[in-house]
């Protein structure tokens, strides 16, 4: 049996402010959009990564990939849409395999209402407490994490292009 790879004690610090993170920040996301616009954090992202799309949008699996979940959770976040009208799916035209969600106005609207609170809290929570160089330096740390988590470079994580 061979004996574990402990932390280091400067690895140990790091490791629990991260975790620290990855449970303060998500909550605080989801109780916002939840207060503010009745959404989940997920739910906007879902909602959000449909209207990047020039047609709003994408085949179940497309939209499970840029919104790096599994096609499951993405299922069960699209079906919650569905009920309050800011999706909607179809069969995919041509093939007629696969289903499409689709953002329709509604849910396009709720999108464009909701975005200022929940950026402003993104501001809050993460940005106004950094310098622009740790910024710069936040983005290349989860680059360099993200690289090794997905050598093949499938996780969606650039924004769209500007044009």
């Amino acid at each position: 049996m061979t004996e574990p790879r402990w932390l280091t004690d400067t690895q140990q610090c790091a490791w629990r402010k991260f975790a620290a993170l990855m449970t303060v920040v998500p909550a605080a996301l989801d109780a916002q959009l939840q207060r503010d616009a009745g959404l989940t954090h997920f739910g906007y992202w879902v909602l959000a990564m449909l209207s990047e799309d020039t047609e709003r949008a994408l085949r179940m699996s497309d939209l499970a990939a840029r919104s790096n979940a599994s096609p499951s959770r993405v299922s069960h976040v699209v079906a919650r849409l569905e009920q309050q009208g800011w999706v909607r799916r179809h069969r995919a035209c041509g093939d007629g395999r696969g289903n499409v969600a689709e953002l329709t106005e509604a849910g396009y609207q709720k999108l464009i209402a909701s975005a200022p609170g929940h950026v402003d809290k993104v501001r809050d929570l993460i940005f106004d407490g950094l310098s622009e160089t740790q910024v710069r330096h936040l983005d290349e740390l989860c680059a360099a994490v993200l690289a090794h988590l997905d050598p093949e470079g499938s996780l969606t994580t650039a924004p769209p292009q500007k044009g």
